[in-house]
C-alpha cells in the first residue's frame, strides 16, 4: 500500500497572513505596540478635543465682548457655560499647545535615553491629564488659565512623543521595528477619528466639560496602568518571558549604544541623511496640516454640507489612515524578513507614497469638489497613504543612530512643527485674499514643497549606523 503525503506549498501571499497578520500577539511587545496605542489614542483626543469644543464655549453672538463674561441665560448654560473670547485670544488659545510641544523638544531631545524613559513619559501623560480635568474651572477663572493650561499641555505631550520613540530602541528587533512602531503611532490617526466622532455627541448630552473631564480620567488611569506594566528594559521586567527576551536582546547585541556620552552635535548638524529627514517630515508635516486642519474648511466653502455630514465626512479619513498606518508596518517587516527589500529601499518607497500620493490627492480635491462623495474618497485616500510615512522616514532616524534617536525624533518634531504652523498660516493668508480660486495655489504649494523636500530625501536618505553613532560598542 502506497500512502502518498500532500504538503501544502506556501505563496509569499500564504506566509505574510501566517507570519504577520497574526503575529504573536501574547508576546509583550505586541501588548506594549497596543497599550501605546491607547496612550496615544488618548493623548490625540486631549489635544484636538479643544479646536472642537470652542464652537459650544464662545458666544459667537458678542466676540468682542468683555473676556471671560459667562452667559448663563438659559438652563442649557449651566452644563455648557459660554464665554465672550475674541477671536485673537481664540486664536493664542488654540496655538499655545503647539508653542509649548515646540520649545520643549529640544531639551527632552537631549535628556531622553539618559534618564528613565518610564518616569519621562508616564509624568508626562500624568501631567497633560490632570490639565485637562482643570481647564473647565481656568475656563470659568479665565482666558489667561485656560492658556496656561493648554502651554502645559503642549510640554507634557512634546515629552511624551518625543521620548516614546526611545522605548524601541531596547524593545523593537530590527525586523519589527516597522510593524510595532506603527501600530502605536497611528493612534494618533485613530484618536483624531474618534474625538471628533464623540466630542459632538458628549457636548449635546453632557456638556462641553464633561469632554475634559472623561479624556482626563481616561488618561490619568492610563497612567497608572503604564507605571505598573512597563519597564525601561525588557531583562528587567518580571512577565517577559525568558525567551522573548532572549530574542530581543539577541536581535539587538550589536546595536550601539552610546546614550550616555556626550552627543556629537557638530557631526549631527552635518549629516546630510538627518537633514535629508528634517526636509521629509517638514514636507509631510505641510501637507499633512493642510488635510487634516483645513478639510471641514474646504468641504464646507465647496458644498455648504451640513455640519453633522462635515463632521463625518472629516473624520472618516482617519480610520481608514489609521488601518492603513498598522497595515503599511506589517508590510515593510515583511519585505525585510523575506529580503525582498532592502532597508533603505523600504525607507524611500514607503516615504514616496507618503508624501507625494496625499499632495496629488490633494491637488485633484478642487477639480473634483462638486460632490461629497469625491471629496470623501479623495481625503480617504490621502490619509491613506501619508500612513505609509509611519514605516518610512518617520523611523528612519532609528536605522542611521539609535543612540540618539530621542537627539532626532527631538529635531524632526521640532521641524515637523514649523512645517505645520507655516502650512497653517500660509493657506489662512491665501484663503483671505483668495476665497474662490486660493485653493488651487494652496494645494499647488504644497505639492511643490513635498516635491523639493522628498527630491532631497531620496537623494541623500541612509538607512545604516552613522561613523558618528559608533563612538561605543556595548551589549544590550
Amino acid at each position: 500500500m502506497v500512502i502518498i503525503l500532500h504538503v501544502k506549498s506556501y505563496t509569499p501571499v500564504d506566509i505574510f497572513c501566517l507570519k504577520f497578520l497574526i503575529p504573536d500577539f501574547f508576546s509583550f511587545r505586541y501588548g506594549l505596540s497596543f497599550f501605546l496605542l491607547c496612550c496615544n489614542v488618548i493623548m490625540t483626543a486631549q489635544r484636538i478635543c479643544l479646536n472642537l469644543t470652542i464652537i459650544a464655549m464662545v458666544n459667537s453672538t458678542d466676540p468682542h465682548g468683555l473676556p471671560n463674561t459667562s452667559t448663563k441665560k438659559l438652563l442649557d448654560n449651566i452644563k455648557n457655560p459660554v464665554y465672550n473670547w475674541s477671536p485673537d485670544i481664540q486664536w493664542i488659545i488654540l496655538s499655545s499647545m503647539l508653542y509649548g510641544s515646540f520649545f520643549i523638544q529640544f531639551p527632552v531631545g537631549y535628556f531622553a535615553g539618559r534618564y528613565s524613559t518610564k518616569k519621562m513619559i508616564g509624568s508626562a501623560m500624568c501631567l497633560c491629564s490632570l490639565f485637562s480635568l482643570l481647564l473647565p474651572p481656568a475656563a470659568e477663572a479665565g482666558e489667561t488659565w485656560v492658556i496656561v493650561c493648554r502651554v502645559v499641555q503642549g510640554i507634557s505631550q512634546g515629552i511624551a512623543f518625543t521620548v516614546q520613540g526611545i522605548i524601541w530602541v531596547k524593545w523593537a528587533p530590527p525586523l519589527e521595528r516597522g510593524r510595532l512602531i506603527s501600530m502605536s503611532v497611528s493612534g494618533i490617526l485613530l484618536g483624531s477619528f474618534i474625538v471628533r466622532l464623540v466630542t459632538g455627541v458628549i457636548c449635546d448630552s453632557l456638556g462641553w466639560p464633561m469632554v475634559f473631564y472623561i479624556f482626563g480620567a481616561c488618561g490619568c488611569s492610563l497612567c497608572l496602568l503604564w507605571f505598573v506594566l512597563f519597564y525601561d528594559d525588557p531583562k528587567d521586567h518580571p512577565c517577559v518571558s525568558i525567551s522573548e527576551k532572549e530574542y530581543i536582546t539577541s536581535s539587538l547585541v550589536e546595536q550601539v549604544n552610546s546614550s550616555r556620552q556626550f552627543p556629537p552635535f557638530k557631526a549631527m548638524i552635518m549629516s546630510l541623511p538627518i537633514l535629508a529627514i528634517s526636509l521629509g517630515v517638514f514636507a509631510f508635516s505641510c501637507i499633512n496640516t493642510v488635510m487634516s486642519v483645513y478639510a471641514p474648511t474646504f468641504i464646507n466653502s465647496m458644498l455648504h454640507v451640513d455640519i453633522r455630514e462635515n463632521a463625518l465626512v472629516s473624520a472618516l479619513p482617519y480610520l481608514f489612515g489609521w488601518i492603513c498606518g498598522v497595515l503599511t508596518g506589517q508590510i515593510s517587516d515583511f519585505f525585510l524578513t523575506q529580503n525582498i527589500l532592502s532597508v533603505i529601499t523600504i525607507r524611500k518607497l514607503f516615504t514616496t507614497i507618503g508624501i507625494i500620493f496625499p499632495a496629488i490627492f490633494g491637488v485633484f480635491l478642487p477639480y473634483l469638489g462638486s460632490s461629497l462623495y469625491s471629496i470623501a474618497i479623495l481625503l480617504i485616500l490621502a490619509h491613506a497613504t501619508s500612513s505609509f510615512c509611519f514605516s518610512g522616514i518617520l523611523i528612519n532616524g532609528l536605522d542611521i543612530a539609535p543612540s540618539y534617536y530621542g537627539l532626532i525624533k527631538a529635531w524632526t518634531l521640532a521641524i515637523g512643527l514649523l512645517g505645520s504652523s507655516l502650512a497653517s498660516s500660509l493657506t489662512g493668508f491665501i484663503l483671505s485674499q483668495d476665497p474662490e480660486s486660493g485653493w488651487f495655489k494652496v494645494f499647488f504649494l504644497v505639492l511643490a514643497i513635498c516635491v523639493l523636500g522628498l527630491s532631497f530625501y531620496l537623494k541623500f536618505a541612509k538607512a545604516e549606523v552613522q561613523d558618528w553613532a559608533k563612538e561605543e560598542h556595548t551589549r544590550l
